[in-house]
């Protein structure tokens, strides 16, 4: 907070406040003063013309001023520090505190002690029952000077001894101190917009012609009489009466009206009492006074029912004005946070008029129903724009895991992003799952593929083996024919039963050769040394071994 060498209350700290967002307008620029409404504070800031305080106000100020300055050396003692009353500023934002402490971790503020404040406070200092005026007063305050708490004090002096006071801590409110940052941004902006509409004096009914006092006399039959005057003066009267009501001026005359009519019809009343307390048969004045009497009902009715109608309308017409207004905005804001629907209270405009009889009060507290409105609007946008952000940055291309998100929005900031975050994160598990089981299943197929491709060329394998087998066989066989031959040649054979050397043809020896004939035969066929015919025998011998 930056401190400025200003006393409070010189002109110079009068141009300062008038150019500042300051803590003791916080609670009329939210529409919650007791003293002063929104709209009166946007012309002051707007015209810079404040309203003229009288007399009765001023002596109640200076009070105010005189109780504050005593009251500081009590809370001193509280404290149990020094107070000083300065004026600081934090950016647009300013504050004039009755007392801080030099270090600037709390401050002191002190009202002059009424019933309202003994009530809401008790005898426990309970500053959370204080009216809301208070509080954002005292909650700006601490946003502008950083201060850690406030000592508010209420209290009321017989001169220089303290005839009665109360006192406790207020803490800071961060979300009240949210709507005040808030209320002031479209507190300027209203700002630029305002147009100061002069306001008139407040309007006073026309003076009423009175009509003459009805005269009559009678002893049995009416031997004096005003009255043919009186009827002609009344009918003119109420002929003249304006039932076009447009100006206040004219809802104040039609008001001032009713109430003529109806005091002269219970004048006629009277006098017709007074006549049949005369005479029991004047028949034809009491017709005229009747006559009369009913005119001014009639009148006197139709008014009554024109004012409340027509002021109902002008109600109407401010409500439905704020309502569009509101609705305008609410669109802009919704367009900004699409496809998420804005949830925001609309104000109760018609609560705000509630028990109001003057159209300009009625305006005063619906500008300020509209500008709070307006305001919890601008806020619930925000956050609605921020976890949108937020969405972007953790949440790119996931929207499909949140088709609820229009319900998840109005949750809290740290569960929403946990939800968010833990769909995210089962999503991920689920797909990790689902890949896992394509990997699996991929990996089988592989394996499969590989089995049968190796079974395919071992079978490929084993039948060019077969048929490498078969032919070594063959070659084998045609082998041993020729030995059989060699043999034959050389020794006694069965030839198809008969004895014929030289025909191989269904060779069958007598006798087995012995194993030194088939060695021979082998060496003497494919002249093969003894070794190798020796090897190749038990080659064979191990070949057909394993083929059988």
């Amino acid at each position: 907070m930056k401190t400025l060498n200003l006393i409070q209350g010189s002109t110079e700290w009068m141009q300062h406040r008038a150019q500042a967002f300051n803590a003791s307008d916080a609670p009329a620029m939210l529409g919650l003063s007791a003293y002063k409404t929104r709209n009166q504070l946007l012309k002051e800031r707007t015209t810079g013309i404040t309203e003229e305080i009288d007399d009765d106000t001023q002596r109640r100020f200076n009070d105010g001023h005189r109780y504050e300055a005593l009251a500081r050396t009590l809370a001193e003692a509280i404290i149990g520090e020094d107070l000083s009353p300065v004026t600081g500023a934090e950016g647009k934002f300013s504050a004039s505190f009755d007392g801080i402490t030099f270090d600037h971790t709390e401050i002191f503020e002190h009202k002059t002690l009424n019933n309202v404040i003994r009530k809401s406070m008790g005898a426990n200092g309970n500053t959370g029952g204080l009216d809301e005026m208070y509080r954002i007063q005292m909650e700006h305050q601490l946003m502008v000077s950083g201060a850690k708490k406030c000592l508010f004090m209420a209290s009321v002096w017989d001169g220089e001894n303290c005839a009665e006071e109360v006192h406790g801590w207020y803490l800071p409110d961060l979300v009240l101190r949210e709507r005040i940052i808030a209320g002031w941004a479209q507190f300027a902006k209203d700002l630029e917009n305002y147009q100061h509409i002069e306001e008139k004096a407040a309007p006073v009914a026309e003076v009423i012609m009175g009509l003459p006092a009805v005269s009559i006399q009678a002893t049995g039959m009416i031997k004096e009489s005003n009255l043919p005057e009186f009827k002609l003066a009344a009918e003119t009267f109420i002929a003249n009466i304006k039932t076009e009501l447009v100006t206040d001026e004219d809802f104040v005359n039609a008001e001032a009206n009713v109430k003529f009519c109806k005091a002269a019809e219970d004048d006629l009343e009277g006098t017709k009492k007074a006549i049949l307390a005369q005479t029991t048969t004047i028949d034809e004045a009491i017709k005229v006074i009747d006559y009369i009497k009913g005119q001014l009902a009639s009148k006197r009715l139709m008014l009554d029912k024109l004012v409340k109608s027509e002021k109902e309308s002008r109600k109407l017409a401010i409500i439905n004005k704020a309502r569009i207004a509101f609705n305008e905005h609410f669109v802009s804001l919704e367009s900004e946070i699409k496809p998420i629907r804005l949830i925001a209270q609309h104000p109760d405009f018609a609560g705000a008029i509630k028990g109001l009889k003057k159209l300009s009060a009625m305006q005063d507290a619906v500008d300020s129903a509209l500008a709070n409105g307006k305001i919890e609007a601008d806020a619930t946008a925000k956050d609605v724009r921020a976890k949108l952000a937020w969405c972007t940055e953790n949440a790119s291309g996931m929207s499909m895991l949140f088709p609820d998100l229009q319900a998840l929005i109005g949750m809290e900031d740290q569960a929403f992003q946990a939800v968010i975050k833990n769909r995210i994160a089962e999503h991920k598990a689920a797909k990790a799952a689902e890949l896992e089981t394509m990997r699996v299943k991929m990996q089988s197929e592989e394996e499969a593929k590989a089995r049968a491709k190796i079974e395919s060329e071992q079978k490929a394998i084993d039948t060019a083996a077969q048929r490498e087998h078969e032919k070594t066989l063959s070659g084998e066989t045609a082998v041993l024919q020729g030995i059989a031959e060699s043999v034959l040649k050389t020794g006694p054979a069965v030839i198809n039963g008969s004895d014929r050397t030289g025909e191989v043809v269904n060779i069958r020896r007598s006798i087995r050769p012995t194993d030194n004939d088939i060695i021979g035969a082998i060496q003497h066929v494919l002249g093969a040394s003894y070794e190798e015919a020796c090897d190749w025998i038990l080659e064979t011998a191990e070949r057909l071994k394993v083929a059988t």
